[in-house]
Formats: C-alpha cells, sequence, structure tokens
C-alpha cells in the first residue's frame, strides 16, 4: 500500500480533513475555490451510511470553523442508495438541513449509469426543497443527458457538467472523443443561456478555449460560470484562469479511501491512466 500511496497522495489532500487543510488554505489565497470529497463509495450497511451522514455533517461544520471557501461533494451510494431508496432520501435531507442552517452547498456526485435515475429523482426532490444549497453533476457522455440537461436547466438547477469518466457501452454512452466533445459544448450552451452559474468541469484544452471563445463571442462575462478541475492535475492553468477574471475551483479528494477510489477509476477506463500520465507533465 505504500508504493501506490507515494502516487496517489499527488491527487489526495490527505487521509483526514486536518491533513487537507494546509493544501485548501494555499488554494484559497491563490483565489480559486475548493470543493471536498470525502472519499468512498458503495456503503451497504446502514451504520456505515449513518457514520457517513455524520462525517459529512462534520464536515460542513467545520469547514465554516477553518476558514475555508469550499463547499463538499457527496456520493448517494455512501449515504446507503445501495441499501434503501427511502433511507438514502432521509439521510440527504438531514445533511442538507445542517447545510442550509450553515449558508453551505452541497454537490451531488453522479456516479455509474445505473444509479442515474434514482440521483437525479433525488436530486429534483432536494431542489424543491432546498434550492440554491444542493446542486447535481451530468456527464455529457451519456445518451441521456441531452433530455436532462435540458429538463434540468429549465428547472435552474446548479449543474456540474463533466464528460463522464465511468466505462459505460455504447447503447448508453458516447465512445468517440470528438462526439462527447461536441455534446459538451451543446450542454454548455443550455446552462449558459438557462442557468445562473453553469460549471465548466474539464482539463480538456479544447474545451477550455471553446468556452473561453464562445462566452467572449456572445458576451457571457467571466462572472457567470466557472471552470473546475481536480486537484492534483493543472494548478497552473487553473491560478492563470484566475489571474485572467476566471471564476475557479478545485475538487480536493481527501479520505482513508484513496486507494479502491483509484485503483477503480484507473480500472475503469484505460484512458484515465494515460490521462493521468500526461496530466503530470502538464501546466
Amino acid at each position: 500500500m505504500k508504493l501506490p500511496f507515494v502516487f496517489a497522495k499527488r491527487f489526495v489532500a490527505g487521509e483526514s480533513f486536518e491533513q487537507a487543510i494546509p493544501k485548501v488554505k494555499e488554494l484559497n489565497k491563490k483565489d480559486i475555490k475548493i470543493t471536498l470529497d470525502l472519499l468512498g463509495e458503495n456503503v451497504e450497511d446502514r451504520k456505515t451510511a449513518d457514520s457517513t451522514v455524520e462525517s459529512y455533517i462534520n464536515l460542513l461544520r467545520n469547514i465554516d470553523e477553518a476558514n475555508l471557501d469550499s463547499t463538499i461533494s457527496i456520493k448517494l451510494t455512501m449515504l446507503g442508495l445501495d441499501i434503501d431508496e427511502s433511507y438514502c432520501r432521509d439521510n440527504i435531507f438531514k445533511l442538507l438541513e445542517v447545510a442550509r442552517e450553515n449558508d453551505q452547498f452541497v454537490r451531488i456526485d453522479m456516479e455509474g449509469s445505473d444509479y442515474t435515475q434514482q440521483t437525479i429523482n433525488l436530486f429534483k426532490e432536494a431542489f424543491k426543497e432546498f434550492g440554491r444549497h444542493v446542486g447535481l453533476v451530468i456527464q455529457a457522455y451519456l445518451h441521456r443527458s441531452k433530455d436532462d440537461i435540458n429538463e434540468l436547466a429549465e428547472m435552474g438547477a446548479d449543474i456540474r457538467l463533466c464528460k463522464g469518466a465511468y466505462k459505460e457501452p455504447e447503447r448508453l454512452a458516447l465512445q468517440n472523443m470528438d462526439a462527447i466533445r461536441e455534446a459538451y459544448k451543446e450542454y454548455t450552451k443550455v446552462l449558459l443561456e438557462k442557468t445562473t452559474y453553469p460549471r465548466i468541469a474539464t482539463h480538456d484544452d479544447e474545451l477550455i478555449n471553446w468556452a473561453k471563445e464562445y462566452t467572449s463571442k456572445n458576451k457571457i462575462g467571466k462572472s457567470r460560470f466557472e471552470f473546475q478541475m481536480l486537484y492534483g492535475l493543472r494548478q497552473s492553468t487553473m491560478e492563470e484562469l484566475t489571474a485572467n477574471g476566471y471564476n475557479t475551483r478545485i475538487y480536493v479528494p481527501f479520505g482513508t479511501m484513496w486507494f479502491p477510489y483509484f485503483k477503480r477509476r484507473l480500472m475503469e477506463r484505460k484512458e484515465n491512466i494515460w490521462f493521468i500520465l500526461s496530466t503530470l507533465f502538464q501546466k
């Protein structure tokens, strides 16, 4: 385990919140906002799920106490989605009550396609009750995302748009990168037109440059959207975007579950391995 962690620690801020704090503060000093992501997924027993809810609640409170400019991201399978959907819903609402009390924001992450409909359904329920305190992730490569984006945009939902990292079959997802990029661009246009603050989550220079050109050409102010990347990848690019007046945010994962997280991601798509290796040498 020691050897993989030497590699993984570049992409994980620590195994505890306390270890992550200095990294977050350093990025905040550069005017980069943060989303903290407690690693883990697919909880199978209620005791662990209940403990995870309390960990998320403590994280929200600790962010405020540490004076960090950070929100949090959650996975519904950590809150018991594999156990019972109604139970998971109760856990989401319990967490979001604390988020509302602390004027905080919770991003519901999107997992594999087996969970997409359940995740969207639960988000819609939460959004009706908690509004601006909750947002969702949509994966551009899924065929269904065209309809999901339009519906969620009409609702005024806070959407983080990413390409999608899971290995999905052709019947469910685009396989060609050019096609994925085109879908990403079309969905970004919808979000910029119909929502107040879309989150453009990508490390892809083609998409970053396109977003900059498109928003400039259409007189969409830099304050109307946000670029997002992952911790350990292309920080100098984020600093440059920030210096040029763009809003930026880095997802900062932490926690003891780093090994299964990275193992799963690397095994799901071989492209992930080459992507990480290539970005090690990019600014």
